[in-house]
């Protein structure tokens, strides 16, 4: 593999990555957001949905964390496109972008799962 094919490769998975990231950002804040105005606004969420939950959580901890975690991953990887092209963890590009993409979706999952969470407290 020459070193152009390499760049085109890592050219076009990170428009991807960087793509779907976006859409994943947008629909975190999207279900947050409507979660928010359903939310018991209180100091300890978490004991609502689990009174044995020894930790404390604000509802606005609790909804807005993984969506801002999200956002600051987005920007990261869209303004760091040179950054993200010299450090390289794995020697290849494809299990490199499809590890970020596992990391992205499990936080994207707990994003959503926190506002369903909020939902069905408030609903």
């Amino acid at each position: 593999m020459t070193d152009h094919a390499a760049t085109d490769s890592f050219s076009r998975l990170h428009r991807t990555f960087t793509t779907h990231l976006g859409i994943a950002v947008g629909l975190a804040w999207v279900t947050t957001l409507a979660a928010a105005i359903q939310a018991p606004w209180v100091r300890n969420i978490r004991a609502l949905m689990d009174p044995m939950a020894s930790r404390v959580e604000s509802t606005w901890s609790f909804l807005f964390a993984m969506p801002v975690v999200l956002t600051l991953a987005w920007l990261g990887a869209f303004y760091g496109r040179e950054t993200l092209r010299e450090l390289r963890a794995l020697p290849n590009d494809a299990a490199e972008f499809a590890l970020a993409a596992l990391v992205a979706f499990a936080v994207f999952y707990l994003s959503i799962d926190r506002a369903v969470s909020v939902l069905l407290i408030g609903g």
